[in-house]
């Protein structure tokens, strides 16, 4: 048992750790290889780089565990989630060129925000004070923690391969753009519960994975040759820079190899130890990208991350008592009539794995 959980500690944390510190060396840094500097501007092909690697490591899953391929819901079903799913990441790589990976961390950790709100709107849900109280603390100590402000290399990296309009923006418009991933990712989680928990309901996450994968590599690719013609730039980019090139595949590899990890461990040992991990996982994260880039943590950041962190745990423990207690978790209104099994833990965590397994 002990053995299982480093294991699974090691892989959540080591693949996560390197695919946060991936993104920010790809979209903050410039690559010389020998030559003339260049930074890479390419977001969605990074994306494509993802799907394609993460849809081909399910296919293979489900060829080993002889699951059915066949897709259980229609392609608009899964184009809708893809577009969203596209379009949230792409926002997400995106702001790196203006924002910190920590402020990112930090700002990503407020997910639970428009989950609440695309919560009641599109899957009818309505939730208790608690989760109100955790998405409180949550917005606070995010709070405190942006309004610290920026080191002054959020001004001298925030406007690189930006044109001159967006950079006079600078950190207002990485801001802008993490909002934008928020509420997107947020609704592609409501939409994914809607389509795969209710119409379209399968328990075999390696289908749902290819499948969403399979159409958002199709959509970035679309998107890099019929909306904005960036494909060969972004090849060309990658010929004249390989390591680029072997960044954008560590990631993709340390991307897919984390959410394999988190399947294994939700399933295992639940969702409280994830939650646990994940957590872990964040406050690394700052750690190692504060070292890297000698980047300073005032006093007033630190309480916001703690703020923050000691929020999103507490969810978790009052999650693993099965949601009850003080109003806490969310009832659709179909379900309000149910009996209270029908959303135990297990069930919840193995959504939880779904959308992960498909957001990154």
């Amino acid at each position: 048992m002990i053995v299982k959980v480093v294991g699974c500690v090691v892989g959540v944390v080591g693949s996560l750790l390197v695919y946060g510190i991936l993104q920010e060396r790809i979209m903050r840094s410039p690559y010389d290889d020998g030559g003339a500097e260049e930074s890479f501007a390419h977001s969605v092909f990074l994306v494509l780089c993802n799907r394609v690697v993460a849809a081909s490591v399910a296919a293979a899953a489900l060829v080993w565990t002889r699951g059915a391929v066949r897709p259980v819901a229609p392609a608009p079903a899964y184009a809708i989630v893809s577009a969203s799913n596209v379009v949230a990441t792409t926002c997400q790589y995106e702001a790196l060129k203006y924002v910190s990976f920590p402020a990112q961390t930090m700002a990503k950790s407020a997910k639970i925000l428009p989950a609440l709100a695309w919560g009641v709107a599109v899957n009818g849900r309505s939730y208790g004070a608690k989760d109100y109280l955790v998405a409180l603390g949550v917005a606070l100590g995010c709070a405190a923690f942006a309004t610290t402000g920026e080191e002054s290399e959020s001004s001298r990296n925030g406007a690189r391969g930006a044109t001159s309009g967006v950079a006079a923006w600078g950190p207002a418009y990485g801001v802008a753009l993490m909002l934008a991933y928020l509420a997107v990712d947020g609704f592609t989680s409501a939409l994914q519960d809607e389509l795969f928990r209710g119409r379209y309901r399968t328990e075999n996450v390696y289908n749902q994975m290819l499948w969403v994968n399979a159409f958002s590599a199709a959509g970035a690719c679309a998107w890099m040759t019929l909306w904005d013609a960036s494909m060969g730039a972004a090849i060309g980019f990658v010929r004249r820079h390989p390591a680029a090139f072997a960044d954008c595949v560590a990631l993709s590899l340390a991307s897919t190899c984390g959410q394999l990890c988190i399947l294994y461990t939700i399933r295992e040992f639940g969702a409280v130890l994830f939650a646990t991990i994940m957590t872990t996982r964040q406050v690394l994260s700052i750690l190692l990208s504060n070292a890297i880039y000698a980047r300073a943590m005032t006093s007033r950041r630190w309480l916001g991350a703690a703020l923050v962190f000691a929020s999103l745990q507490s969810k978790a423990l009052d999650f693993s008592g099965g949601g009850g207690g003080g109003g806490g978790g969310a009832r659709s209104k179909s379900a309000a009539t149910k009996s209270s099994s029908a959303s135990t833990p297990r069930r919840s965590a193995r959504t939880a794995a779904r959308r992960r397994a498909t957001h990154t």
